[in-house]
């Protein structure tokens, strides 16, 4: 197949080594004081060595080459350790190689390795650790909210854009999707909609990285099984996108859910 994979020139090279450490795949090794492309399978053709070149020795064509395999990559990067395996992971994530990046996640999950961990984001830079998964037990009232609807959430944190898609809360889960305004527009949201369910947020309108949005939910669904799936929305027409988002992860996944949605009037009524 013809594919983008990365070229060394040899006469620039000096053998300093400097690409060696900006490729986690293993794609590059010293040889005879010069460096070179290994293996065709373990070049995705994405570049990161090239900024590490103080020759500018290394470049990208494209040219008749094997498939890369993902398989092949992590095979050689796990004995590497957990940093190397970020790396690897942050590197498919900033070239957007989706596909790549979920295909490596199953991979790891399969060789046992704490995915959640692996890929968890940040703490917020106040120190809060409002990004970090948590599985919420469900709790009876207190005494002073007896006669009063409690809270019916299982999970946190509940918006799309801070969610872990390797959060184990998702495996077996009944997937609820709701458009941000639902909860505010429909006062039995909790007991309704959200009892015995794990919930995703995001608004459709507003929210503008809608691609990245599609890609996180399709990590959701290639990554666990998944009992069923839910989506409440407005009934505004700008809301209908909630639907085209969660049907194009579907795809991206290769996975069939019936998906069940619910629309709710700005008066608050299940229409």
């Amino acid at each position: 197949m013809k594919r983008n994979i990365i070229t060394i020139d040899a006469e620039k090279c000096n053998g300093c080594g400097e690409c060696i450490t900006g490729c986690p795949e293993g794609a590059i090794q010293l040889i005879d004081g010069k460096a070179r492309l290994i293996s065709d399978l373990f070049c995705d053709g994405l570049g990161a060595c090239i900024g590490t070149c103080p020759e500018d020795a290394i470049s990208i064509e494209q040219r008749e080459a094997e498939p890369y395999s993902e398989a092949l990559v992590l095979k050689n990067i796990i004995p590497q350790g957990e940093n190397t395996i970020k790396a690897h992971l942050n590197h498919l994530k900033s070239h957007g190689e989706t596909s790549y990046y979920t295909q490596a996640l199953e991979i790891l999950k399969a060789e046992g390795f704490d995915i959640e961990c692996l890929i968890r984001e940040e703490t917020l830079a106040c120190g809060c650790s409002g990004h970090q998964a948590q599985k919420i037990e469900p709790a009876e009232p207190s005494s002073a909210l007896q006669g009063h609807n409690h809270s019916q959430l299982r999970q946190w944190p509940v918006q799309l854009h801070l969610l872990n898609p390797a959060a184990d809360y998702f495996e077996n889960a009944d997937l609820l999707i709701s458009a941000d305004c639902v909860p505010y527009a429909f006062g039995d949201f909790h007991n309704r909609f959200l009892k015995g369910r794990i919930v995703i947020t995001f608004c459709p309108k507003l929210d503008k990285d809608i691609e990245r949005y599609i890609d996180k939910l399709a990590q959701i669904f290639r990554l666990h099984a998944i009992k069923s799936v839910s989506i409440v929305r407005m009934e505004v027409p700008c809301c209908g996108g909630t639907e085209v988002i969660v049907q194009k992860a579907l795809e991206q996944a290769g996975k069939l859910h019936f998906v069940k949605v619910n629309i709710i009037s700005v008066a608050g009524t299940i229409i």
